[in-house]
């Protein structure tokens, strides 16, 4: 799948942006540590900058309340090499990982918690979007883009509205999501995700060999997708939030006019303002009688 058939510098040239699961609620609670999920993302991205040194990679931190930019391989520092081998990429993204960190706990503190102990996944996917506009738009060839999401967080049913916006903006722009779930419960959200925008989702069994996962199934460019067998989605969670409570929902009521999922039966759409159904008919019903009482 090509971004834009002009501007490409080859077809084996990766512009990946990992969006970063760190939200301490996950990992508190996993049997896989985040120093060790850690350590095989980093040399997961060093085989992705030593395929061809024209790939880019770019790091987003997903936090409980906050993501921001960690690394960018496009910069003059992170390109430096050390002893003529793989770029120096630990101890700058290690410093602004921790100060991130450190950052989202102290805005946990200041923020209600939600119900849900969520990653915002919804605010990095717009950031990874927003960055990939910029490099169509730069005027400079541009490698393949594509996002890779490493989430472990349960899906916020809150962010349903924005993830799905965002997932239609990648598939607009002929992004695919790529997504590696590592939680408990599969992710809806990224289920969707990655099928409706032509990405690869996986699940591992084992989270022992979580570098060969990623190497084999993610490191490879777009174009030689198309040779290999890669993981295909056996059956895809299409359930839907509802706009009223947030929550997950295997049937509903839709709003004929702006699509608003809604669990229960309302009379009015709380979006749009729509009236629905029976109510509409006793709406104009009452219309009528207004017409037809005589004057006094």
């Amino acid at each position: 799948m090509a971004s834009a058939p002009s501007k490409l510098y080859a077809d084996d040239v990766s512009l990946v942006v990992v969006l970063l699961d760190t939200n301490p609620f996950f990992w508190s609670s996993s049997s896989l540590s985040f120093s060790q999920f850690l350590s095989h993302v980093l040399a997961f991205f060093n085989a992705i900058l030593t395929l061809n040194q024209l790939n880019q990679v770019v790091v987003i931190a997903t936090g409980y309340n906050s993501c921001d930019y960690i690394f960018d391989s496009s910069s003059d520092l992170n390109r430096s090499f050390e002893n003529g081998r793989m770029p120096v990429i630990r101890s700058s993204l290690l410093q602004k990982l921790e100060e991130f960190l450190i950052k989202d706990e102290q805005l946990s503190k200041e923020e209600p918690e939600r119900r849900i102990k969520s990653s915002l996944l919804s605010g990095s996917l717009s950031m990874a979007l927003c960055y990939i506009q910029r490099v169509f738009r730069s005027g400079a060839l541009h490698p393949h883009p594509r996002i890779l999401c490493l989430q472990g967080s349960p899906d916020g049913p809150e962010q349903y509205v924005a993830i799905m916006n965002a997932i239609f903006s990648a598939q607009r722009s002929m992004v695919p999501i790529d997504s590696y779930y590592i939680g408990a419960q599969n992710s809806a959200f990224l289920q969707q995700a990655s099928y409706i925008t032509g990405g690869v989702h996986h699940k591992p069994q084992n989270l022992d060999g979580l570098f060969q996962y990623l190497v084999t199934i993610f490191a490879a460019d777009l174009h030689s997708r198309g040779f290999l067998h890669l993981p295909k989605p056996v059956g895809v969670d299409f359930r839907a939030s509802c706009f009223c409570h947030k929550n997950t929902i295997d049937m509903g009521y839709i709003c004929s006019v702006c699509l608003s999922i809604f669990c229960k039966y309302h009379k009015k759409c709380s979006t749009c303002g729509s009236v629905f159904g029976q109510a509409q008919s006793e709406a104009a019903s009452a219309s009528d009688k207004k017409r037809k009482t005589p004057e006094t």
